[in-house]
């Protein structure tokens, strides 16, 4: 398995069968430099979107429209992607199971919110949320952008992740210090990747305090496009 950074809140997941785009901002990324997009795209086989915002969605219909990749989210958000001419996957809600060749995907509640800009105002696109993905013999938890929650107690006991992919620069979501303690309360993973960092000044520039927070869990800093292989 290849967990791939694309900056901010995007991944790039090669597992099993499947190469799994998460929130894929393409273009205006911060962290993804445009000589690097075909790279991050390419053999793609599904886009898996967590919620509304520009930052994760202003690019998939795009992109699933000129690759042919299908979209699959929150039924709202993925109904809206479908009418700007995204491929159709599945347009489910949380607690549902999709299955994607030797892969699986739940959705799973976040905190946060969900929105699209839509002439000029803001339009509601169904509740934010989560990643479950099960393959190769592991489970990841793909937090999506979300501040702690008590949702986080059954997540941990029922799906037992090995792997947490956790939103931590503060301000739109937890922070450092937030997401240790969550993993540290809430789960009992082998290993940490932060996310929704470093892309601007605002957010948090460094991981010290989740690692810190999270001794004997392997915490990997992520760089964009540098393949974590677990």
């Amino acid at each position: 398995m290849n967990i791939i950074w694309l900056g901010h809140g995007s991944f790039r997941i090669e597992i099993g069968d499947q190469v799994l785009l998460i929130d894929p901002w393409i273009n205006g990324n911060p962290m993804l430099p445009e000589y690097q997009v075909p790279a991050a795209t390419v053999g793609a086989t599904h886009i898996l979107v967590t919620h509304g915002h520009f930052d994760h969605t202003q690019d998939v219909a795009a992109l699933s429209k000129d690759t042919g990749v299908p979209v699959s989210g929150m039924y709202e958000l993925a109904q809206f992607l479908f009418g700007q001419g995204a491929v159709e996957g599945h347009a489910f809600n949380k607690g549902g199971t999709i299955a994607l060749g030797d892969v699986t995907v739940t959705l799973v509640p976040a905190s946060h919110s969900s929105s699209i800009v839509v002439d000029g105002r803001a339009v509601y696109m169904g509740q934010e949320c989560g990643l479950i993905i099960r393959g190769e013999d592991k489970c990841i938890y793909l937090s999506g952008d979300t501040d702690i929650m008590a949702d986080m107690d059954w997540i941990g006991d029922f799906h037992k992740p090995d792997i947490g992919i956790l939103s931590a620069g503060g301000y739109f979501t937890m922070d450092m210090a937030g997401a240790a303690y969550a993993a540290r309360r809430y789960f009992h993973f082998d290993t940490v990747i932060p996310c929704h960092y470093r892309t601007f000044p605002l957010l948090e520039q460094s991981d010290a305090v989740l690692r810190d927070g999270l001794p004997g869990v392997t915490v990997i800093t992520p760089e964009p496009m540098q393949p974590i292989t677990l």
